[in-house]
C-alpha cells in the first residue's frame, strides 16, 4: 500500500485514515488477494473462453454495434480505467439516457436482459482482474461523475481495487427496480441509492479479509443460481 501521505489529496482526511490504518495491517491478506485474482482469473478465462465466444457471436448477431461495452470507471486510489462487459444495450446507449439502468429500460436489448439477469455480461471483466484494475471482490466501480459527488468517507472504499462482485451487489441486486419509477434516475441514485450502498461498501472495507472475500464470492454464486 502507498504511504498515507502519498495518497491523492482527497484521501488524506480524518474520515479515511481509520480505514487506511486497518488496511495497512492486512498486508498478508492483500498479497493473497492479488495472487488469488491472478491465478483464478486465468483459470476461469480458459474455462469460459468458448462460452464467451458464443456469447460474443450472439450479441453481434442480434443487435447492431460492438460486442463489448467499454466505459470509464474508477478503481483503487481514484485511478480511471475502462471496464470490459458484453454489450447489453443498444449502441451509444449513454447518449440516449442516464448512466444508471432501470428494469424497464428500453435501451436494453432482449439478449442483454438475459445476460444481465444471470450476470453473464460481466465475464469479460476477467481481463480487468488480470490487468489489476479490478479484483473478484471489492466495491463495484462507479463512473467518474458519481465519484466526484463522494463524501470524504466514501473515498475509503477506493483503498482497494474495484470488484466484480461485492456485498452491495448482493444486497442491491434489484437496484434497477428501485430506480424504475424515478423521474430523474441519476439524482435518485446519487442522493438516495448511493449513500445506502456506501454503508455496505464501507462495512466491507472496514472488515476486509482474504477469507471473507472467498465467502462473498461463494455467496454471489449462490444468489445468481437461486
Amino acid at each position: 500500500m502507498r504511504k498515507f501521505e502519498k495518497l491523492p489529496s482527497e484521501f488524506q482526511c480524518d474520515e479515511v485514515r481509520p480505514y487506511y490504518e486497518k488496511m495497512h495491517k492486512k498486508k498478508g491478506s492483500l498479497i493473497l488477494k492479488r495472487a488469488f485474482d491472478i491465478v483464478a482469473s486465468c483459470i476461469m478465462l480458459l474455462l469460459l473462453l468458448i462460452p464467451m465466444i458464443v456469447i460474443g457471436i450472439i450479441v453481434k448477431a442480434t443487435s447492431k454495434g460492438h460486442v463489448f461495452f467499454r466505459q470509464e470507471r474508477v478503481t483503487k486510489y481514484g485511478k480511471h480505467f475502462r471496464i470490459f462487459k458484453f454489450r447489453t444495450m443498444v449502441e451509444n446507449a449513454e447518449s440516449l439516457g442516464t448512466q444508471v439502468t432501470t428494469s424497464s429500460d428500453s435501451r436494453v436489448t432482449p439478449i442483454g436482459r438475459f445476460l444481465r439477469k444471470y450476470r453473464l455480461d460481466e465475464f469479460p471483466q476477467l481481463l480487468n482482474v488480470i490487468a489489476g484494475s479490478m479484483s473478484f471482490v471489492g466495491t463495484r466501480p462507479e463512473v467518474p461523475r458519481y465519484v466526484k459527488r463522494y463524501k470524504p468517507e466514501y473515498y475509503a472504499t477506493l483503498l482497494l481495487p474495484a470488484g466484480v462482485t461485492s456485498l452491495t451487489s448482493i444486497m442491491y441486486k434489484d437496484e434497477e427496480k428501485l430506480l424504475e419509477s424515478a423521474e430523474n434516475a441519476d439524482e435518485v441514485y446519487i442522493n438516495t441509492v448511493l449513500p445506502e450502498k456506501m454503508k455496505f461498501n464501507l462495512k466491507y472495507t472496514k472488515n476486509f479479509g482474504f477469507f471473507s472475500d472467498i465467502k462473498l464470492m461463494l455467496k454471489t454464486v449462490k444468489e445468481v443460481v437461486s
